[in-house]
């Protein structure tokens, strides 16, 4: 269970550093691009962490399916992006993949 949980971190960190990119400041200071890159390393040291217990390609693709699929609820809630029927429906297959993975 404990390798699951530090996926779930990885993923957090994932779709945190995905919305700092997008952030228009995160170049222009210095503190904000420490934070940006801070969730990078984090994300990476989690996913890490978890494959020593999860297969490889099961850690992989749910860590960059949670992270898809945060980056566009924040794209949505915080940037206004669009959210028309096909982005929620392919999001949709994204979260059964990821389900899918869980319980294969």
């Amino acid at each position: 269970m404990t390798g699951w949980f530090y996926l779930l971190l990885a993923s957090a960190f994932e779709i945190g550093w995905a919305v700092g990119l997008k952030h228009e400041a995160w170049m222009a200071r210095l503190g904000f691009t420490a934070l940006v890159v801070a969730s990078m390393v984090a994300s990476m040291m989690f996913l890490g962490l978890a494959m020593r217990s999860i297969p490889l390609g099961t850690a992989y693709a749910v860590w960059t399916g949670i992270g898809t699929v945060g980056a566009v609820a924040f794209g949505i809630f915080l940037y206004g992006e669009p959210a028309t029927a096909l982005r929620l429906a392919c999001i949709a297959l994204i979260v059964a993949g990821i389900v899918g993975l869980k319980l294969a």
